[in-house]
């Protein structure tokens, strides 16, 4: 027999058969819900389960045990066990996306593996919020995501941390052909990553690797703002040649308050006097309570997955824990 699923902020309902994950029934008969990658990975598909029981073939990566037990779900895996009501939260307030032209301006190598990427959006209305991403179109129909790292500067210019992944068809083969003046297609902004304007919380913000590009943009976006609650970055790196960013970043002590920047170093050498091991252990050797904080996470899946189970027990509150699977939504989902 079918299950029925019905959304409570919007009234709307659809059936589900038995072993269909739920998210594909909606999509089969043109229910709109949330999602990016379809496989877990990203958690941009996460609810609320206010009624009724859901299961799993294989729990995914982007859903805590304590978030599951706390009634969160993910739609694109999650298979129903009986009629749902689901919650998916208050509509966040972000620009609708659109395909538009976006030229090349300029990049710039940032470390070994990393480089910049300035593009100028060629759309009269363009605009975003810190933390959404972009999509590259490719010749063959598919993409590339990135978010954006930096604030929309004049002409509609955005910088982005591109990561080049060997062999990859546009990270490696088709980046380093572009020229200034070479036109990409694009899809903007997408996700819905992004900071919660209405919550006053300590921010804490956590990445790894190339996950720092959304959370330099939004707290470029907090620089001088009178209003900003205390801030803390912790940012994980292989070995202190990887901290592209370290020297900007450590000049927005003054910007922003309370500005606390710890960076973490996983194969640090002997020559560094910094702190060491995994950038979601730092954070918990350094907070006992995360009751009153803000979190947002951003970077490689399993440091997702593992500071969601690591904070949990040091009491954050799982409605303020904001999260982007970079690896698994920018590198191979995409």
């Amino acid at each position: 027999m079918n299950w029925r699923v019905a959304i409570a902020e919007t009234a709307a309902t659809f059936d589900v058969a038995p072993g269909e994950a739920v998210l594909q029934a909606a999509m089969r008969q043109g229910v709109a819900l949330k999602h990016e990658c379809t496989f877990g990975g990203c958690g941009t598909c996460r609810v609320k389960v206010l009624e009724g029981k859901v299961a799993y073939e294989e729990m995914p990566l982007a859903l805590s045990p304590e978030e599951a037990a706390a009634g969160y779900a993910l739609m694109c895996q999650a298979r129903a066990l009986s009629d749902l009501v689901i919650s998916t939260g208050p509509r966040a307030q972000v620009p609708a996306p659109q395909l538009c032209t976006a030229v090349m301006r300029g990049t710039r190598q940032l470390a070994t593996n990393i480089v910049q990427l300035n593009l100028e959006i060629e759309a009269d209305d363009f605009d975003y919020v810190p933390g959404q991403h972009m999509n590259i179109l490719l010749d063959d129909g598919g993409a590339r995501s990135f978010s954006m790292a930096s604030v929309r500067g004049p002409g509609n210019a955005v910088d982005f941390h591109v990561r080049q992944i060997p062999g990859g068809r546009f990270t490696s083969q088709a980046l380093p052909r572009l020229a200034p003046g070479d036109r990409l297609a694009v899809e903007a902004p997408l996700g819905e990553f992004r900071l919660q304007n209405d919550d006053y919380r300590q921010l804490l913000f956590v990445a790894t690797g190339t996950g720092i590009a959304p959370i330099k943009c939004m707290l470029e976006s907090l620089l001088d703002d009178p209003d900003c609650p205390p801030v803390s970055l912790y940012w994980g790196m292989r070995n202190e040649a990887d901290l592209y960013l370290a020297g900007e970043i450590a000049g927005w002590g003054d910007r922003l308050y309370e500005f606390n920047f710890v960076p973490v170093l996983s194969r640090a050498g002997d020559a560094w006097s910094g702190r060491r091991g995994h950038v979601q252990d730092a954070v918990a050797q350094d907070f006992g309570d995360l009751s009153d904080h803000s979190i947002y996470l951003c970077g490689s899946p399993s440091m997702i997955a593992d500071a969601k189970r690591r904070f949990a027990a040091l009491s954050a509150s799982l409605d303020h824990i904001h999260a982007d699977g970079f690896s698994f939504h920018h590198e191979v989902a995409a």
